[in-house]
């Protein structure tokens, strides 16, 4: 699934280790949801555009990935 994480965690200087830590995942998932490697689950896709004070649409690209 194509998604914005990496950019929005890089404007805000947060490393991968550091975003795992607030939506208590370890930084090989994050590094996994960046590189479109795991579709995060529904939970952890919100608590990531939470953070980022972002819709889930705005950080996740639903209508270009293919559906499982």
């Amino acid at each position: 699934m194509k998604n914005r994480v990496r950019q929005l965690r890089e404007e805000q200087g947060l490393t991968q280790k550091q975003l795992g830590e607030k939506v208590n995942v370890s930084r090989q998932a994050i590094n996994a949801v960046e590189t479109g490697k795991f579709d995060p689950s529904l939970w952890l896709a919100y608590d990531i555009a939470q953070l980022f004070n972002k819709s889930i649409e705005e950080v996740f690209d639903f209508k270009e990935s293919e559906r499982k």
